[in-house]
């Protein structure tokens, strides 16, 4: 993403009102609260939380929800994580929300570790709240392409970071500890991506990556309605995704 002060331009607040989602998740949100223009910290009808990194211009994510929340955690309680500001957590009265911009691993071998250490870290807190009977769901950049399906090019990049093996393997330990990658619920077939890379004009001809993902904990399978892609909207390397959840007594 470019940054949440870049959307501004490209028509973020526009689409967000026509769009009307219940809770909107931003990843690479690259501000603190203190540095966007009112019109992105006062959107109608929407209370936003925001997680900043302690270097400037870096990382970030934030939630604009309509719903009110129980409670709203900052990070992981990991500072050499939480310092990058990567992780809200937002807890409702049916289910808690990990709104989650994963690690980059590609820089260097310290930081495919710092990536490594930050999904087990992440895994933790996940799944201490999904065995104590809370409903999970995770949005997120995961920075990595799980199945060959999930990126166009799948032999060119076996040993880049996004489609390592060990990468790809964190995803099916993940799955394995009670957790469903939605859209493949609903959608089983190649093509689908949310990342192209930009300097080669990648979206053009659709070589890209899928990234993101929202996964959700198994106790939610039945009440998941549709996960999808919105790669008909841009202003960004990443385009939207979403869920619809039936919760409660609305959907």
């Amino acid at each position: 993403m470019n940054g949440l002060r870049s959307m501004l331009k490209k028509g973020f607040v526009e689409w967000m009102e026509a769009t009307q989602p219940d809770i909107l998740c931003l990843q690479e949100t690259k501000a603190t609260e203190t540095q966007l223009p009112k019109e992105l910290r006062h959107i109608h009808g929407y209370v936003p939380y925001f997680f900043s990194a302690e270097r400037k211009g870096y990382s970030g994510v934030g939630i604009y929800t309509k719903v009110p929340p129980v409670e709203v955690k900052y990070g992981l309680g990991v500072p050499r994580f939480d310092k990058e500001g990567r992780t809200l957590i937002v807890e409702f009265e049916d289910f808690a929300l990990f709104n989650i911009y994963f690690p980059n691993g590609k820089a260097s071998d310290e930081r495919l570790e710092y990536k490594m250490d930050f999904y087990n870290a992440f895994m933790e807190v996940a799944d201490s709240m999904k065995d104590a009977g809370k409903n999970v769901i995770i949005c997120g950049d995961v920075n990595t392409a799980h199945k060959e399906i999930d990126l166009a090019r799948p032999k060119q990049n076996e040993r880049s970071s996004g489609f390592l093996p060990q990468e790809r393997e964190w995803i099916d330990t993940f799955l394995g500890h009670g957790y469903l990658d939605t859209l493949r619920m609903f959608e089983p077939e190649s093509g689908n991506y949310t990342w192209w890379d930009m300097k080669t004009r990648a979206r053009d001809r659709n070589v890209g990556w899928r990234i993101d993902y929202f996964f959700a904990s198994v106790s939610l399978k039945d009440r998941i309605r549709s996960a999808y892609i919105l790669s008909d909207v841009m202003g960004s390397d990443h385009c939207p995704i979403g869920i619809e959840v039936e919760l409660g007594d609305s959907s």
